[in-house]
C-alpha cells in the first residue's frame, strides 16, 4: 500500500462480520435513543463510559460501578501495553477476566497518550517512536501494532490508531495556533492509519468492533473531509477525537454542532475525551451517543463534585461542620450514608476513603445524568429535560 494515498474505495475488501448491532430507538431533533449490542452485552445509549486507564476504574471497586448502573468501561492500549504487557493479559484471554469487568469495554488507540507525550515523541509515517515512560525503552508504536494490543486486550469496542491534531502547535505558553496546513497533513495521517487498521484489524479476524475517529482540528470543512474519508471504509462506528485539547468551549460547541448531526444516522457516535456534565447534555442535542471522559475520577480526588444543583469545592472551609450529603437529590451510596462534614474531614487528613466515596459519588452522578437523558428521550421531552438541567446547575449549590 501506498501510503501517502488517500483511502479510495473499500469495495476491494471482504470485512468481518461486525461484533456490533446499533438501533435507533427514538429520536428528537439530532438527540437520539439507542441500543448498542457489543460481545460481552447490551449498552443502552446516550451512555457515559467510566474510564478505567489501567485495568480500573482509579479507586472504584467493579461492584460499585455495576451498582451505579455502569454499562461499558474504558481501558488504555498505551498504558497497558506497557504495564503489565501482553504476555501477561494474553493466558487471561484479554481485560475482562483480567480485571473481573465481564460487561464491555472500549479501548482507545494510544494516539491520545502518543499526542500528550509532546517532544518525547517522534511521528512518521510509519508510526510513532518514543521513550517509554516508565523505564526508557525505546518503542514504536504503528497502527498495526495497536490493532495487535487491542487484539489481546479483547476489547468490544476498538478504536483507530490516529494522530491528534493539537489545538496549539508547541509549548502552551509560547506556542501558537495550528494552521489549515498543519491540521489537513495530521487528518490525512489519521485517514491513511485508518485504512492500515482496518486491514490488520481484519487480518487479525478481531471478532469485535473497530471505529474510526473525525479529526481535522478546528477546520470544520476537514472535519468534512474526514468523516467523507471514514465513510468509504465503512466502519461500524464513528468518534469525534481532537476536542477538549486546549481549545475554549466555544470552539469545541461550534466543531461539535457542525459535525456531530453530519454523523451517518445508522451507526453510533462517540465523542472522546469529553467532558462535563454540560457538555454531555450539549454532545446529545448533537447526535452524540457515547462519551467518556477522566473528569468524574479525577476532579473527585482532587475535592471537586458535580451536583444536580452545581459544582461543590469539598475543599471549602463551609463544609467542615455540613451535616448533608453531597447532593440532596443524588441516591449513592456516599450521599446515602455520609456528610459533606465527614468527606470534608477525610480529604483533609488524606484518608484513602475520601476519594473512593467521591469518586463514587460523581461517577454515579454522571451515569443518572445519562439514565435521565434517556428517560427524557424515550418520554419525547429532552429538550424540556435540557432547559430544567441547565436551570438547576446554575441554582447553585
Amino acid at each position: 500500500m501506498d501510503h501517502h494515498t488517500l483511502p479510495s474505495s473499500a469495495s476491494a475488501r471482504i470485512p468481518l462480520p461486525s461484533g456490533l448491532q446499533f438501533e435507533v430507538l427514538k429520536t428528537e431533533g439530532h438527540a437520539r435513543r439507542g441500543r448498542l449490542t457489543l460481545n460481552h452485552g447490551v449498552v443502552e445509549t446516550p451512555i457515559f463510559m467510566p474510564v478505567g486507564t489501567y485495568g480500573t476504574v482509579k479507586g472504584v471497586m467493579p461492584r460499585s460501578l455495576e451498582e451505579m448502573g455502569a454499562q461499558i468501561i474504558l481501558g488504555n492500549t498505551f498504558h497497558l501495553w506497557l504495564r503489565p504487557g501482553m504476555d501477561v493479559l494474553r493466558p487471561f484471554g484479554g481485560l475482562h477476566r483480567f480485571e473481573g469487568w465481564h460487561k464491555p469495554i472500549l479501548t482507545d488507540s494510544g494516539g491520545f497518550q502518543v499526542w500528550s507525550l509532546g517532544d518525547m515523541r517522534k511521528i512518521s509515517e510509519e508510526g510513532v517512536k518514543f521513550a517509554s515512560p516508565v523505564n526508557g525503552d525505546k518503542l514504536f508504536l504503528t497502527p498495526e501494532v495497536s490493532m495487535q494490543i487491542q487484539h489481546v486486550l479483547n476489547s468490544d469496542v476498538v478504536m483507530q490508531f490516529d494522530e491528534c491534531t493539537p489545538y496549539i502547535m508547541g509549548d502552551k505558553a509560547s506556542g501558537r495556533l495550528t494552521t489549515e496546513k498543519e491540521a489537513r497533513y495530521s487528518m490525512e495521517l489519521s485517514l491513511r492509519w485508518a485504512k492500515r487498521c482496518q486491514l490488520e484489524f481484519e487480518r487479525l479476524q478481531n471478532p469485535n468492533a473497530l471505529f474510526g475517529i473525525v479529526q481535522g482540528g478546528m477546520f470544520t470543512h476537514l472535519r468534512d473531509e474526514s468523516l467523507a474519508g471514514l465513510e468509504l471504509l465503512d466502519f461500524p462506528g464513528l468518534a469525534v477525537g481532537g476536542l477538549s485539547v486546549g481549545e475554549p468551549k466555544a470552539e469545541m460547541l461550534r466543531v461539535l454542532e457542525h459535525i456531530g448531526p453530519r454523523l451517518p444516522a445508522h451507526k453510533p457516535h462517540y465523542l472522546m475525551g469529553v467532558g462535563t456534565p454540560e457538555d454531555l447534555v450539549d454532545g446529545v442535542a448533537n447526535g452524540i451517543d457515547m462519551f467518556d471522559c477522566v473528569m468524574p475520577t479525577r476532579n473527585a480526588r482532587n475535592g471537586h463534585l458535580f451536583t444536580r444543583y452545581g459544582d461543590l469545592r469539598l475543599r471549602n472551609t463551609r463544609y467542615k461542620t455540613d451535616e448533608r450529603p453531597l447532593d440532596e437529590s443524588c441516591s449513592c451510596y456516599t450521599c446515602t450514608n455520609f456528610s459533606r462534614a465527614y468527606l470534608h474531614h477525610l480529604d483533609r487528613c488524606g484518608e484513602m476513603l475520601g476519594p473512593m466515596l467521591t469518586s463514587v459519588h460523581n461517577l454515579h452522578y454522571y451515569l443518572d445524568l445519562m439514565r435521565e437523558v434517556r428517560e427524557s428521550l424515550d418520554a419525547g421531552g429532552f429538550e424540556a429535560f435540557r432547559r430544567q438541567f441547565a436551570t438547576d446547575r446554575a441554582r447553585g449549590v
